[in-house]
C-alpha cells in the first residue's frame, strides 16, 4: 500500500510505519513453527466470487439474529463468516507475502470486529479458536485505520483477543505474542508478566534468552510508539479546541502503510 508522507505528519508516519513493521516482524520470529498464510488468506488472485458463499452465510445468520440477537453461537458463526469473506478478497503474493486489501475485504473485517464485540458481550466463555482468528485480523485492521489513534485502539483489541488464547492455551507462542501486542498498548506490567510466564514454558536457557532479547527490543520500540501516539493525541486535542483539523491521517492516507502485512500468527 502506498501513502503520502509529505507535510507536517511525515516523521510521525515514518516512525509508526517502522515500529509496526518491527512489531509484525517480531511476532513472526517469536511464533515458533509459523502459520500457514493459506489459512488466513487465499493464495493468488482473489475475487468477489470466492467471498460470495461466506457473504451469503453471513446474511442467513443475520436473519436468525433478528429473532435471537444475543445468541453467542450465531454471533460466533457470523464473525467467522465475515472473516472468511474478508480473507477471500485479500490477494497474497506467494513469493513475497505481500497482501493487497480491497475495500470489500476491509469492510468484512470491520463487520467481523463488530460482531466479535457483540459475541464477547453475549458469552462468558469466549472461543479460543475464534480469538486465534480475530487476533491477527484485528492487527491487520490497524493497518488500514483512518488515524493514528484508531490504529492504537485496534491494536489493543488484538491484544485482548490474544489474551483469550494465552489464558486458555498458555504456551511460548501464545504468551510471547500476547506480551508483544500488550507492550504496544502501554500495559507494560501485563506484558512483563506474560513475558515471565513464557520463559517458564521455555525448555532451554537459549529459548529464555531469545524471549528476553526480542521482547526487550519490542518494549523499547513500544515506548517510542506510545510517545508518538501521545504527541498525536495532543495535536488532535489542540486542533479540536482551536477549530482546526485534527492531527490524524489526511483523507485517503493510511498512517501505517503496509507495515502490518505479511504472515499470520500461531498460538
Amino acid at each position: 500500500m502506498v501513502f503520502d508522507v509529505r507535510g507536517r505528519r511525515k516523521n510521525v508516519v515514518r516512525v509508526v510505519y517502522a515500529i509496526l513493521a518491527v512489531l509484525m516482524g517480531l511476532s513472526l520470529f517469536l511464533v515458533i513453527g509459523g502459520f500457514n498464510l493459506a489459512e488466513l488468506f487465499n493464495n493468488g488472485t482473489s475475487t468477489g466470487d470466492a467471498a460470495k458463499p461466506y457473504e451469503e452465510q453471513a446474511e442467513r445468520i443475520e436473519v436468525k439474529l433478528q429473532k435471537d440477537p444475543q445468541n453467542p453461537d450465531l454471533l460466533l458463526g457470523l464473525t467467522r463468516a465475515h472473516v472468511n469473506a474478508g480473507n477471500a478478497q485479500v490477494s497474497v503474493d506467494e513469493s513475497t507475502g505481500e497482501q493487497s486489501f480491497t475495500p470489500e475485504a476491509v469492510q468484512e473485517f470491520q463487520e467481523a470486529d463488530q460482531s466479535w464485540s457483540e459475541y464477547l458481550k453475549a458469552t462468558d466463555e469466549p472461543s479460543v479458536g475464534l480469538a486465534l482468528v480475530m487476533s491477527p485480523t484485528l492487527l491487520r485492521l490497524a493497518e488500514v485505520s483512518a488515524s493514528f489513534q484508531q490504529a492504537a485502539i485496534t491494536i489493543k483489541s488484538a491484544a485482548e483477543a490474544q489474551k483469550i488464547v494465552a489464558d486458555q492455551r498458555p504456551s511460548i507462542n501464545s504468551l510471547t505474542t500476547y506480551a508483544l501486542y500488550t507492550y504496544f498498548t502501554g500495559d507494560f506490567e501485563a506484558a512483563d508478566k506474560a513475558r515471565a510466564e513464557a520463559k517458564k514454558e521455555a525448555n532451554s536457557k537459549g529459548e529464555r534468552e531469545a524471549i528476553d532479547k526480542q521482547l526487550g527490543e519490542a518494549k523499547e520500540r513500544a515506548d517510542k510508539f506510545l510517545k508518538e501516539l501521545k504527541k498525536a493525541e495532543k495535536e488532535a486535542k489542540a486542533a479540536s479546541e482551536g477549530g482546526g483539523a485534527a492531527g490524524g491521517a489526511a483523507p485517503g492516507e493510511n498512517p501505517l502503510g503496509g507495515a502490518l502485512g505479511g504472515g499470520g500468527l500461531g498460538e
